[in-house]
């Protein structure tokens, strides 16, 4: 029975940096998205900006 509040411990310890790496790598991700969907507004200003042949 003395060795199970460590394992509980070691578990807890294991979820917690799982969520801290899982919360690093989702930030990343996000600011990656963002700067793909800004150009992409960006792009699309100018194509909407563009004079129409005549």
């Amino acid at each position: 029975m003395g060795g199970k509040p460590d394992i509980i411990r070691a578990i807890v310890l294991i979820f917690a940096v799982g969520l801290v790496i899982t919360g690093f790598t989702s930030l990343q991700a996000s600011e990656d998205k963002s700067a793909a969907v800004t150009e992409g507004a960006v792009g699309g200003a100018q194509l909407v900006l563009a004079p129409l042949p005549r």
